[in-house]
């Protein structure tokens, strides 16, 4: 192996990617706008999570204090209340799904309709029911306080914009930009030279691990400037997670790398493995309460087990010793998708 070689191969693709502004440009600001958006939206105060119809009500604004229906529903914070002038503007709007429950305010018998397809209205029909009821006929539980510090929703989700942004740059700026390379000819020419497969994949990595680094690094600032994010754990911890999640990562892009010419079909097969993982590796929401075959399935995606391993240290303060078992899996995948990358690799098809 000769390490001079490398480092041309490395300089020039590492030289094509910051001269392109634009794609520089967006694999900065995309993360940035996701995480400042969700942060907008969900890192506020709380919000109504139901909205319950009332009917008939010609004023636009709501006044609580002035509904006929029971005080306990009426004081509810996660409860917005969506006036309608008649019963059949709210029944559409119900029928389609943009209010969870029905109210009619003229009803001395507390009529109410909701839709038997929607989980959030058989939660506002327990509410509205539940608080019918007598004070002196409630049995209520004994409430509880956490301990500890909370954890913010941005908190839980700025960990996975940044390996999702992690996963798209190297998949799509390992695997598509070779086969890109190989259609043009470019893998063609190089081949005619004394570098060798093992030389060029190893400048590939590197180069991508180097952008990855620094797209990490400038996203991480740009965002903590605005929300301040909580790091229970080691900033080292993470930096050495980072960099094994990465490499597994750009691991699996050289296995789509290897073989073919046909940038859409390389294109169908980058959306197949990234949609998934996605959804499945705890980037957006938590899959706790998915089908068991579900969140077997999910653990054969490195970005489930790299993102398991940051939220441990960002979010829980564990070091390096707690998160072993995600960085061991993370060794051996990266060790087989290189093994069957390096071993599928072809400069011409």
């Amino acid at each position: 192996m000769n390490f001079t070689r490398i480092l041309v191969i490395l300089k020039a693709r590492n030289c094509e990617f910051f001269r392109d502004k634009g794609s520089l440009g967006w694999n900065l600001l995309f993360p940035f706008l996701i995480v400042v958006g969700f942060g907008l939206i969900f890192g506020g105060g709380s919000r109504p999570d139901y909205k319950v119809g009332i009917f008939p009500h010609a004023a636009e604004n709501v006044v609580r204090a002035e509904l006929n229906v029971p005080e306990d529903f009426k004081n509810e914070t996660s409860i917005e209340f969506i006036p309608f002038p008649s019963f059949e503007i709210g029944l559409e709007k119900l029928n389609h799904h943009k209010i969870d429950m029905l109210i009619n305010l003229q009803s001395k018998e507390y009529q109410y309709w909701v839709s038997s397809s929607s989980p959030k209205g058989y939660i506002v029909e327990k509410l509205y029911n539940s608080s019918l009821i007598p004070e002196n006929m409630k049995q209520l539980g004994k409430k509880q306080v956490i301990e500890g510090k909370e954890i913010r929703y941005i908190d839980f989700l700025f960990p996975g914009i940044l390996a999702m942004n992690m996963m798209f740059s190297a998949l799509f700026g390992v695997g598509y930009v070779i086969v890109r390379y190989r259609k043009n000819g470019v893998l063609k020419r190089l081949k005619a030279t004394p570098l060798t497969a093992l030389e060029y994949l190893t400048a590939q990595t590197i180069s991508r691990l180097i952008i990855l680094t620094f797209m990490v690094v400038v996203i991480w600032i740009g965002c903590d400037l605005i929300f301040s994010f909580n790091v229970e754990g080691s900033f080292f911890d993470l930096v050495i997670v980072f960099f094994i999640g990465g490499f597994s990562l750009i691991s699996l892009g050289v296995i789509v790398a290897s073989r073919g010419t046909n940038e859409e079909l390389t294109s169908g097969i980058l959306n197949f493995l990234t949609w998934p993982m996605m959804f499945l590796s705890e980037v957006w929401f938590s899959i706790e309460g998915a089908p068991h075959w579900i969140k077997i399935f999910a653990n054969i995606f490195p970005l489930t087990h790299l993102l398991r391993a940051t939220r441990k240290i960002m979010n829980d303060g564990q070091g390096l010793v707690d998160v072993v078992p995600e960085i061991s899996i993370l060794l051996i995948m990266t060790a087989v998708f290189l093994t069957i990358g390096a071993s599928l690799f072809s400069w011409r098809r």
